[in-house]
Order: structure tokens, then sequence, then C-alpha cells
């Protein structure tokens, strides 16, 4: 028979449980978050024993939903944590964000297009700054070396220290060069800017700036592409159209105005001044001849017949829903197909030129010796870089949450080539 005296204690016990699972949820809840990329907002208690938390069939696939209204279909009893608005944005690869121009899944390529076309206007990736060849131009005078790169779709708030390691690499081996980065996300670029500051204080030039692709198509055949794609007309594929905007708008700028590219994972380590109209091979035979080309690195006078081969590739034959079909895998079969009856016009550099590295080794640049054998090894390995090598592509990623450890061949590249260096010498954190 239960007293009076008992009755507060075994509510008390039931309140105190309420609490305990209640923590428990949220704690679980929260862990699942901070995997997952997850932004949450609109939360509140409830400790009616008769409420029910929903969890939606697609709460694991979705990449991103939103519970706006609660449903009865629950198995999670109380006490429960009502989320009345959860947010899940899942991790990109490499410096992108979850592109918006990316249509659903399962979808027909009519459905696909309709999607893409009523979306175009609530986006600025597509818009064009006509402001951009004038100053171009004149950000160009004097240039001993017109370095470009691009930065598409990502605000540009997270072009991190990993890439700003790419900028302070370039002006320490390239002193007299101007580099253009093209950017459609110029609006945020306040923020930006601070990782930039340190080269720009020290009198180097950067200009970042959004792209005119009205100008940069013109007169080459991705214009026709740009039309379809802006239009709607064309299915961009479930690859990031950023990502194959990037493929192309490199080509074009040095169609435009002739320089080198390089990819914000690439350490130059030389003067890139006595380089003309050259693409590197990403591998190669034993006997020195390419088996496969990359885009990560390309150096072309303006105008060149190369680029405009490249460009028209990329029109004729895009593919949205291949990764690097329109990229490295485009300017290896370009060449392979007709190109190397030209070989005067243009030179393949051998994989130690800028890609020293393979992909899957690239982890072994990050790592402290353990050794004695393994310290000499690093130091012949920096030895035989600085002496071959224009640069190291570091594969972001691969590579991208990988921690520069001390004494590391990354370590001693970067130590020996920056000018700013306040990143290195501040931590050895995961760049």
């Amino acid at each position: 028979m239960k007293t009076k005296a008992a009755e507060p204690r075994r509510r008390n016990r039931h309140t105190k449980f309420h609490i305990f699972t209640t923590v428990c949820l949220t704690t679980l809840i929260f862990t699942y978050m901070s995997n997952r990329n997850t932004f949450i907002s609109n939360i509140s208690f409830n400790f009616n024993p008769k409420t029910t938390l929903p969890i939606p069939s697609n709460f694991l696939n979705n990449q991103t939903f939103i519970i706006n209204q609660l449903k009865s279909t629950s198995t999670i009893q109380n006490p429960v944590l009502i989320v009345k608005e959860l947010i899940i944005q899942e991790s990109s690869n490499d410096h992108l964000l979850q592109n918006p121009l990316v249509p659903p899944l399962n979808l027909t390529t009519n459905q696909r297009i309709t999607w893409f076309k009523n979306k175009l206007p609530e986006f600025d990736i597509l818009n064009s700054n006509q402001e951009f060849k004038t100053r171009a131009e004149d950000f160009f005078k004097d240039c001993k070396v017109r370095f470009f790169m691009t930065w598409i779709s990502s605000p540009f708030k997270f072009f991190g220290e990993r890439e700003f390691l790419a900028v302070d690499a370039l002006f320490k081996s390239n002193p007299d060069g101007c580099l253009l980065i093209s950017s459609n996300s110029c609006q945020d670029s306040d923020h930006g800017f601070k990782i930039l500051k340190p080269v720009i204080d020290l009198g180097f030039r950067v200009l970042v700036i959004e792209p005119d692709f009205n100008f940069l198509f013109d007169q080459t055949p991705a214009k026709a592409w740009f039309d379809h794609i802006k239009n709607g007309n064309h299915d961009p594929g479930e690859i990031p159209l950023a990502q194959n905007l990037s493929n192309l708008i490199r080509l074009v700028v040095l169609y435009k105005y002739g320089g080198v590219y390089l990819d914000t994972d690439f350490i130059p380590l030389k003067d890139f001044s006595s380089l003309r109209n050259s693409i590197g091979a990403q591998s190669a035979t034993p006997s020195g001849n390419w088996t496969r080309l990359n885009n990560a690195v390309l150096i072309f006078d303006k105008n060149h017949p190369l680029l405009y081969n490249f460009i028209e590739e990329f029109a004729l034959t895009f593919d949205g829903n291949r990764w690097g079909y329109n990229g490295p895998y485009l300017v290896s079969r370009v060449v392979e197909r007709g190109a190397r009856k030209a070989e005067s016009n243009f030179s393949v550099l051998p994989p130690a030129a800028f890609y020293p590295v393979d992909w899957t080794r690239i982890g072994g640049l990050f790592r402290r010796p353990v050794n004695r054998a393994h310290a000499r090894w690093v130091e012949a390995k920096v030895v035989q870089l600085k002496e071959s090598s224009y640069g190291v592509h570091l594969w972001n990623k691969q590579s991208r949450r990988l921690r520069i450890e001390d004494e590391s061949i990354m370590a001693r590249l970067i130590s020996e080539h920056c000018v700013v260096c306040k990143i290195f010498k501040k931590s050895q954190r995961t760049f």
C-alpha cells in the first residue's frame, strides 16, 4: 500500500526520469547533427506524456528537409524534444557547399530541365559582371605573368587557410605576377578578403571579381552551350553546375587573356615565367608516354588553338552526370584524339612538373618522420620536389582534413615557400 509520503518521491523519480531521457535524446540529436553539418532552430521542450516525436521516413536519405508539422505516427515517447524546424545539410566535396543548382534525384530529363528552368531566377550563379573586361585589362597592366583561379558558388568566406597557402606560395615564387580570382560570390567578399589582406598589404596584386560570362563566352563555342543552360533548355546534370562552370571558365579566361590557370589546392614552388603553352601529365608509362592529363594547371597564350578545341569539346559533348568528363578527362581525350599531331604548338610536361605525388599517396606529404630512415626519405623528397617540380597538387578531396605535422614534407615546403607564413607559424592545425 502506497503512503502519502511515498507519492511525492514517486513523482520526483518520474520527473527525474523524464529529465534524464530528455537529456539523452537531446544529446543523440545534437551528436547526429554535429556529424551531419546541421543547423537547428525553433526548439521547445514538452513534458506531456501523450506527446510523440515524428521520425520522417527520409530522415537519413534526404540531404535537406524541414519538419514543420508534427505527426502522430511516432515510436519515440515522452519526454520529447520537439524540433519545430530541423535543417540538415550534407558536407560537400572540396570547398563547395551543397550546390543549390542540383535538382532532386530520380527525375526524367524533361523534369530536370523544367526544375532547372524554374529555379534559375532564384540564383546568381549565372549572373555577369559587365565591368569584368575593363577591370581585368587595367589590372593586368605591367604583370610579368597573369595567374587565374576560380571560386564558383561557395561563399568567398570559405576561401580558407588551405587556399591561402596556394596564394602565399604563388607570390613567393612569382612576386611580379598578378592573380585574378573569378568568383560569383563577391557580394560577400568582405569576409573572404580578410584572409587575402596580408598578401595585398605587402603589395602583391590580387583581384577577386565576378566573371562576365557573356563577354568570356562570346565568339567561342561556349556561347551556345551557355545560352541553352541559362534558358533552361539543357540539362545541367547531377554534377554541381559550379564545378563544370569552373572547368569552362579556366579555358575561356586563358583563351581571352593568356596566362596560367591554377587550382586553389596547388602549391607553386617555382617561377612560371619560363613556361608557355604547357599542360601537365597526371600519369605516364615507365617510358615517359603520358596516360592521363589534368586541367588543374594550364599555361597557354591568348587565342591558342588547343584552348579553342577544349572549349569546343566542352560545348559539343557536355555531360553533367559524369565526374571529370568535362574537366581532366576532356583535355586528355582532345589531345589523344588529334592534338598529338601538333605537338609543336604545346608541350606535355611529365607528372613530376605539377603532379609529383599521386592522389592515393598524398597523405605521405603531411606526416612527420617516425624514425631516421623516414627522416632521410623526407629530406630526399623535399630536395626532389624543389628540383623537379613547379608545384604540388594537393588533391584536396583526399587531403583536405589532413593535419600538416611538424617536420613533414608539407611543413618544410610551406615554411620555405611563403611570403606571409602567418598561418603556418600560428598553427599546425588541419588545413
